[in-house]
């Protein structure tokens, strides 16, 4: 990975966390960067949960990259650990770098580890170029998903 330091995202690393969540037409309408008080408190459950594990992607010592990895015990598949990643973002000016193929890679490997034997995701609907990305990566579209807000 070079100069690509991928670690366990801590406080000071929300502003940039949080940025990168609402850099698009998606996440600008559901995250607010201007109160990062309930990122601070959810960051400390993560870091709680030995489940959980959000990281970033730090090069020449700048946030440029992050993601969130769920590992799910399970009771299907034969009592299967399963992972999920989720929050996938790259900082705009490292789109296309390779950083997002890096980041996924280190979520499977990290899932292996972990003894997963599948690892999934989801992507909204309108992120056409999200999903060749994981296309590109290996992975297929073989559910559709469903959600409720609370």
């Amino acid at each position: 990975m070079g100069d690509l330091e991928i670690r366990a995202a801590v406080a000071d690393d929300v502003p940039a966390i949080v940025g990168m969540l609402a850099d698009d037409p998606l996440g600008a309408q559901r995250e607010s960067p201007d109160d990062l008080a309930p990122y601070l408190t959810a960051l400390e459950r993560l870091s709680a949960d030995s489940n959980q594990h959000l990281v970033v992607a730090v090069r020449v010592g700048r946030v440029v990259g992050t993601l969130q990895l769920t590992i799910v015990p399970g009771l299907s598949r034969r009592g299967a650990t399963r992972s999920i990643i989720e929050a996938v973002r790259i900082h705009a000016d490292e789109r296309g770098s390779g950083l997002g193929a890096q980041l996924i890679q280190w979520a499977i490997d990290e899932s292996r580890r972990q003894g997963c034997r599948l690892v999934q995701l989801t992507s909204d609907a309108t992120r056409i170029d999200a999903h060749r990305f994981y296309e590109r990566l290996g992975f297929t579209a073989s559910h559709v998903g469903f959600k409720l807000p609370l």
